[in-house]
Formats: structure tokens, sequence, C-alpha cells
């Protein structure tokens, strides 16, 4: 699977400006809340906006039949989050993947599936609808394609990663490619941003 640029900008998608920061994210001048969530985690429970209140959270939208893109940004995210683990536990970013192929990714493949990665993850899965309510508020791309042999599909998706404060608002996107010393300083950047 490839990446999809974004196809609306997910700032301006939420109605919000970019801040003049000194880091490689688009970093949100103001804060925008999330939309409801109607979700499931990994472990077949709802999973709200409220459930990302209280700590830093980093989404990141893929599938588990993704071939490349979804292995090498999880596989980075633990990284970042382990290098990050000298902040405090709500500072460092909880990851959270969010399954764009809801027919496929039921609790049991998530959970299964981010054993591999990071067993600290969480893991999102639901309706259709409500995954699409989600992308579309976040202006992440998502189209669903014939695969090379026919016999099924594949899904192409924005590859970014979208950084959430403890009020479940988004304060920073993260665009490809990703670079592990780049977000680990700016997440701090970020972190020490929110607190001024």
């Amino acid at each position: 699977a490839s990446f999809l640029s974004q196809t609306k900008d997910p700032v301006d998608a939420m109605g919000g400006s970019i801040a003049q920061s000194q880091t490689y994210a688009s970093v949100l001048s103001a804060p925008r809340p999330l939309p409801e969530l109607a979700l499931v985690d990994q472990t077949g429970e709802p999973f709200g906006r409220t459930q990302l209140a209280g700590r830093w959270s980093l989404l990141f939208f893929g599938f588990t039949h993704c071939p490349d893109v979804c292995p090498t940004t999880l596989s980075d995210m633990r990284r970042l989050r382990k290098s990050l683990q000298d902040l405090p536990g709500t500072e460092q970013p909880n990851i959270v993947f969010v399954s764009v192929d809801p027919e496929r990714d039921t609790p049991e493949t998530i959970a299964s599936y981010l054993a591999f990665f990071d067993a600290a993850a969480t893991g999102l899965t639901g309706t259709l609808e409500a995954i699409e309510d989600l992308t579309g508020e976040l202006g992440v791309a998502v189209a669903y394609l014939p695969d090379e042999e026919g016999t099924g599909y594949t899904v192409d998706h924005t590859a970014a990663l979208f950084a959430v404060n403890p009020n479940a608002e988004l304060a920073a996107i993260f665009v490809p490619p990703h670079n592990l010393e780049h977000m680990a300083s700016d997440w701090r950047t970020i972190i020490a941003g929110a607190a001024r």
C-alpha cells in the first residue's frame, strides 16, 4: 500500500490555523477538539473522546493488511515512545492505531497485529460510518482499491500522525516522511508549549 497526501488540509478541515514554530510538525495555534468518537478498542470495549483525556496521544490511521507503511510507522511510533520515556507518563505519547478497514480489522485482529509492534498501543475500529466521521473531520484521505491479484482490496491512506493533547484536542500533525529525531524534539517542544 502507498500513502496518500491529504486531499484536504487536516488543519483547515477542523477550522484551525498553524502556529509559527520551530518544529517540523505542524502545530495548531489553537488546539481543536476532536469530534465525538463511537469506536471500540482491541478488547472490544467502547472508546470515545473521554478515553483520550488526561494524557498526550499520537493517532495513526492504517490497516492490519498493510504491507509497508503501517508496519514501518508503528515501529517508528514505538521507538519514539521509548525515546521519550524520561517524560512523565501523561506526557509520553499514548500510541493509538485507528483502523480504516473495519471489514477485516476486528478487535481481535487488531490486538494480534499490535502485539507485534507495541503491547502498550491502543487499537481502534468501529463501523465504517464512525471511522469516516473521524477521518473526515481530521482530513485523513482513504481510498479502497482492488489489490494486484484482483481477489481483494487494499487501502491507501494518509500516513500523517496526529498529536492529541490531554483535553482530547488536536494539537499538532506530523506529516511523512517521519524522522524520529525530529519527532522526539518536536514532541518535547509541543508539550512544553502546551504547558505555558
